[in-house]
């Protein structure tokens, strides 16, 4: 399996790895962090959709991909903090003053867990920061210490899966996610 990582520039792929089955339905689409808690409440059904449409339209996109072949099968969320509600999250530190880029989302499609995607998609985001210049890149993975995590919170990965891309711990953090801490990690691009 050959796993190629791109830039977030299809709408339907990202549709398919984010999107709900039913177009009406409210769920995150990956939104939750990526734009203010206030606009992310007031939007319902389709709108979130179309918010989605709008940020894929951008430059940069709202993340990476990664395909087998042309089969889209992983999703991470990336982008400078600055314009991210982690930028005034009063549970996830500032380390300095860098304006670092943060992953936050790291996602692979049914059927294809467990054979290494989620690596992929990680060093796909410190590639695609690195190309827009970032000097630095964030995560806040849990501290599992070798746990399972429950798979509707292992979006944030783990702090193993970051440390395997070259992160190193630069702070704790006051969040937790299904009962494990999260911790700030994070990988200079200079």
């Amino acid at each position: 399996m050959a796993i190629d990582v791109r830039p977030a520039g299809r709408f339907e792929d990202v549709k398919a790895m984010v999107g709900p089955k039913r177009p009406d339905a409210n769920v995150c689409w990956c939104l939750s962090y990526r734009i203010p808690s206030k606009q992310h409440l007031e939007l319902h059904g389709t709108e979130r959709g179309e918010m989605m449409k709008q940020l894929v339209a951008q430059d940069p996109p709202p993340g990476v991909l990664a395909y087998d072949g042309d089969e889209v099968v992983g999703w991470a969320a990336v982008h400078p903090r600055a314009d991210t509600s982690f930028a005034r999250n009063r549970k996830i530190p500032h380390v300095d003053d860098l304006d670092v880029w943060s992953v936050w989302c790291i996602r692979v499609r049914p059927g294809h867990r467990g054979s290494g995607i989620s690596h992929h998609l990680l060093q796909g985001a410190v590639d695609f920061a690195r190309s827009y210049g970032a000097p630095a890149i964030e995560g806040y993975p849990v501290d599992n210490l070798g746990h399972k995590v429950d798979l509707t919170m292992a979006y944030v990965g783990t702090r193993a899966l970051f440390e395997g891309a070259g992160f190193t711990k630069a702070a704790d953090t006051d969040s937790v996610i299904n009962g494990f801490p999260r911790v700030l990690m994070r990988l200079s691009l200079r």
